[in-house]
């Protein structure tokens, strides 16, 4: 480089000479890093071209630019000369400010509302971060450089993009004139490694009692909705409800519109929705899949989440001989997800009767998990039956768990009261799951037939 980085005058007019103070803060970044970027096409174009999708070539790159400093760079300890390697490395073939979350394993969710607003979600809380675009074109070039590889691109003719990344993290992007407030980016990370129902019992999702319950709700083949809101941990629940399916004896089918469930069994077939190309084509649906699925002679159906109207389709496969199949919804309580259900599958096929939709989904869905997000973590706040009985979808529904206030909370200070998992079911349990375990095998708990005493 013959243009060395020379002292420069920051945006307060203050002096900074980074040869002689070896200050990160002194060094104007964006015109050290079009100087390297510069001298990488020049001398190591495949290095440069590759970095971006490849880890050895990135490796490789965060060498070239170390050697690269200290042969023609400012004068740096190696502290800080490591560091601006990587950040420099960051903004020619990575994501910029953000890289570094990517890779931070207590970081769940990364949502940029705009150039210099950054917050993320840590081990569950939301919290700003102190990173920031140049501005809103280098937040569109970030953008850009995630989607390429997906074949996607953002810009004025496609001002949005919902995609999944290679690692099953989900990425929503908008950008002006729909957005506002400038360009917004939220990326959903996808865990590296799976919780299991011990992690989320350790976690207080859940009581060892629920868990038990559950388990022997899934190995007796009931067909089950895990309900909440956006981030209330729907996903993870379904993912630790699938390890208990035995494997190798049941062929398992999943349908999700981004890849998210991780199935350890080895009897299992993964579907993708794919989203219509730039011309408008080559969509395939939810629903799509969902008939198809159907004659790959499956054991369970898992979607991972119905949003829609493969709604009418699921409820009428589940209803027929499907039995164990599960899915997720949007909704703020299991009445909700039932009359949510219901509404979808409406849209699957109008002709057919309110009450002839409501039969069938008492039918198809036997039990719902309904999971909330609070200040301290995500737990599941209700389970309960789907009674087959006729009548209103509200008389159907019996409560098996329940989160509810301890009766001895009586502290006026707190802000939540104490709180606990209380079984709430007055045996005996409905005859679907005796009949479903019986034929499935299931030895149930005593509980849930004799009613034993439960303080």
């Amino acid at each position: 480089m013959e243009d060395r980085v020379e002292n420069r005058r920051d945006d307060n007019g203050s002096q900074g000479n980074p040869r002689l103070t070896g200050q990160r803060a002194d060094i104007n970044l964006k015109y050290l890093t079009r100087q390297v970027q510069a001298k990488l096409l020049h001398h190591y174009p495949d290095v440069f071209r590759e970095a971006t999708s490849d880890p050895v070539r990135k490796a490789q790159l965060l060498s070239v630019v170390s050697r690269f400093l200290i042969a023609e760079g400012p004068y740096l300890d190696r502290h800080t000369r490591e560091d601006l390697a990587r950040t420099i490395v960051h903004e020619i073939a990575g994501y910029g400010p953000i890289e570094p979350l990517l890779s931070d394993p207590e970081v769940n969710e990364i949502m940029v509302n705009g150039p210099d607003r950054i917050f993320v979600e840590r081990n569950g809380a939301i919290v700003p971060y102190a990173g920031r675009f140049e501005g809103e074109e280098h937040l569109i070039e970030v953008i850009n450089r995630i989607v390429a590889p997906l074949g996607r691109r953002v810009d004025q003719s496609s001002p949005y993009v919902d995609a999944r990344l290679p690692d099953g993290s989900r990425i929503n992007a908008i950008i002006g004139p729909l957005s506002l407030d400038g360009p917004v980016l939220t990326i959903r990370k996808f865990p590296k490694e799976r919780l299991t129902i011990d992690d989320l019992v350790r976690l207080g999702t859940l009581s060892e009692e629920m868990a038990e319950f559950l388990e022997v709700c899934v190995k007796a083949r009931l067909n089950i909705v895990v309900s909440g809101g956006a981030s209330s941990g729907k996903t993870t629940t379904l993912n630790a409800l699938l390890s208990f399916i035995p494997d190798g004896l049941e062929r398992v089918i999943t349908i999700e519109d981004a890849a998210e469930l991780k199935l350890l069994q080895t009897h299992v077939v993964r579907l993708e929705s794919r989203p219509p190309n730039l011309e408008g084509r080559g969509e395939v649906t939810i629903r799509q899949l969902f008939r198809n699925a159907l004659r790959m002679r499956p054991d369970r159906i898992i979607i991972g989440e119905c949003r829609g109207e493969e709604a009418f389709d699921m409820v009428q496969a589940l209803s027929t001989g499907h039995f164990g199949s599960m899915s997720t919804v949007h909704a703020n309580s299991t009445l909700q997800a039932l009359r949510r259900i219901e509404a979808m599958a409406s849209m699957g096929n109008a002709s057919v009767s309110r009450r002839v939709l409501s039969d069938l989904v008492r039918d198809a869905i036997d039990l719902l998990v309904h999971q909330s997000r609070f200040p301290d973590g995500r737990k599941i706040v209700g389970i309960a039956f789907v009674l087959k009985n006729p009548g209103p979808l509200e008389h159907t529904l019996q409560d098996v768990f329940k989160f509810q206030a301890c009766p001895d909370a009586r502290d006026p200070l707190e802000v939540r009261p104490a709180a606990r998992f209380a079984r709430v079911l007055k045996p005996p349990a409905p005859d679907f799951l005796v009949e479903k375990a019986a034929l499935s095998g299931v030895k149930l708990p005593r509980w849930l037939l004799e009613g034993e005493s439960h303080s």
